[in-house]
């Protein structure tokens, strides 16, 4: 009979960075959070200074919110921005337009989203002014936001001065620009500038910090590096279901991850993992990257019976890209082993292919 840890190294995932556990460092915390009682809705020592370690991290006096998972911040945040009549800007492939069941619509009473296109699922820049400038009639959602993904749903980076490119582009229309962060962590360990200078410094008004993806089990922090952009957002976190009673357990694992840069080492592992996952499947005969591997994921070219052969054999992976994509994602919690498992499970499925 195949064990449980057989069983997990067998079909060991790399579909997501949601699949990997709590890293040690959120799950003390949490542990740690739990003993006696504390104050309910955030008015408690561990959301207090969750606060203030993220405040020290972004150099700032940013207002901070936490929410449970990602849509719900990307979602509220740009609700934040918005009235109903205007539209945010993205990218094709932005989460936002593609993966969150129109949440920011729904939350936002109907705020459009009006997505261009762009390289390795970066915003090419003149489709964005073109958008912003092709009407400027009552008829047409009025452009208010730009939304940037940060590493972008193709694994890559903006560097600073791209993102300094876009928010100044969005500056000289009036545009708030909101950051996706999902897996802003690695994204900051990939440029090794400070997150200050990736953000606030470069022009960006709103971050929605990932949690979850880094290695927590819920939880992602909504920062608004502009004060007044907060203004009554508390009310929109409760209206919608985010307002946690026992928020100290969406705070504490934060600390955990924060006080020992865990976050930062989490995310320097899982862009390391995934370098090596690309040096091994480059090496493959037939294999081909996609988009060069910048962050924690790696696109790669994969022939149709390769990709049936590897899912028989109990690999999991997305092929959501478009024909013959497929997308390999590395966690905290990936090894070199699991790598070499991997890439020696595709090369077998494609030499059979």
């Amino acid at each position: 009979m195949e064990t449980a840890d057989n069983a997990e190294k067998r079909y060991n995932q790399f579909a997501s960075d949601n699949y990997a556990g709590i890293c040690p460092e959120a799950w003390q915390a949490m542990a740690t959070a739990n003993h006696g009682f504390a104050p309910s809705y955030g008015d408690d020592c561990w959301t207090k200074r969750a606060c203030e370690l993220l405040r020290e991290q972004f150099e700032t006096d940013c207002q901070i919110f936490f929410v449970f998972n990602g849509t719900a911040a990307n979602s509220l945040a740009l609700a934040s921005l918005c009235h109903s009549f205007h539209s945010v800007i993205c990218h094709d492939l932005a989460h936002i337009e593609t993966d969150e069941c129109g949440a920011p619509e729904f939350f936002s009473n109907g705020t459009k989203l009006l997505h261009v296109g762009g390289r390795a699922g970066k915003l090419d820049l003149d489709e964005v002014e073109r958008t912003i400038t092709r009407r400027s009639d009552i008829h047409y959602p009025k452009p208010r936001v730009l939304s940037l993904t940060q590493a972008t749903e193709v694994g890559t980076v903006y560097t600073v001065e791209e993102v300094r490119a876009a928010c100044d582009l969005a500056a000289r229309y009036g545009l708030r620009v909101q950051m996706d962060g999902a897996r802003f962590a690695n994204a900051v360990v990939s440029l090794g500038a400070t997150p200050a200078e990736q953000t606030w410094k470069a022009g960006v008004d709103v971050l929605c910090l990932g949690g979850a993806k880094n290695g927590m089990a819920v939880g992602e922090a909504v920062i608004f590096f502009r004060r007044d952009l907060a203004d009554e957002f508390e009310y929109r976190c409760k209206q919608a279901g985010q307002l946690a009673s026992k928020m100290r357990f969406l705070a504490a694992p934060w600390v955990g991850m924060l006080e020992n840069d865990a976050w930062l080492d989490n995310a320097r592992h899982a862009n390391r993992c995934a370098s090596l996952l690309a040096q091994e499947l480059s090496a493959i005969d037939g294999l081909e990257l996609m988009v060069p591997v910048q962050a924690n994921s790696v696109f790669v070219r994969l022939p149709e019976p390769a990709a049936a052969a590897l899912r028989d054999a109990g690999w999991r992976f997305y092929t959501f890209i478009g024909s013959g994509g497929a997308r390999f994602m590395c966690s905290w919690q990936t090894t070199a082993e699991d790598v070499h498992l991997l890439a020696a499970a595709v090369r077998r499925a494609m030499a059979a292919a």
